[in-house]
């Protein structure tokens, strides 16, 4: 067995209890669609102080949308755990898509970088939240591990070179304007 299933199976005889059962449902759901990321973009775009950064943060959630979700999840086509093992009874409805990478953890590590280079106070709730949500996918069974995991990195790098480059192409656009 590998690790993967170990993680998975330690999981759902170690911690699965009605309290987990009712919350890890409500935590996936913030991050359906990397909604709650939308909207923490949506929020700072409306501020004159964060309105740059709330711009990265939608373009880095894009690029997580192209590469994770459109190309990397289509590419490795890797089987969901719930679809490889039916013997545990799902809390959310049966995803369609693939498991590789997690596209949750995928926009909330990038929301959590990005959000972290634009105030530290904003990065300890991002990141809270977004090791939440990465947890809550091992916990209802729709991810391995590894996806998670290779999620996690990905979104690390995705968010330090939109926060990087993005900063720099949104310079260079803005000085354009005002030639």
């Amino acid at each position: 067995m590998s690790l993967d299933w170990s993680i998975l199976h330690w999981i759902q005889n170690m911690l699965v209890c009605p309290a987990l059962n009712f919350l890890m449902p409500k935590i996936t759901l913030l991050g359906n669609g990397g909604m709650i990321w939308l909207l923490a973009s949506g929020v700072l775009i409306c501020t004159k102080k964060y309105r740059r950064q709330g711009i990265l943060l939608l373009c880095g959630l894009a690029a997580g949308v192209l590469v994770g979700n459109v190309f990397l999840k289509n590419f490795v086509a890797r089987p969901r755990p719930c679809w490889l093992d039916s013997s545990v009874r799902l809390l959310i409805a049966n995803p369609t898509d693939y498991s590789f990478p997690s596209g949750h953890t995928l926009s909330s590590t990038i929301a959590a970088t990005i959000l972290t280079k634009t105030d530290r106070r904003f990065g300890y709730a991002a990141i809270s939240l977004a090791v939440l949500i990465a947890l809550s996918r091992l916990y209802l069974y729709v991810h391995f591990p590894s996806d998670v995991f290779a999620a996690a990195l990905l979104g690390l790098l995705i968010g330090e070179l939109t926060f990087r480059y993005g900063g720099k192409l949104l310079d260079k656009i803005s000085r354009r304007q005002k030639q």
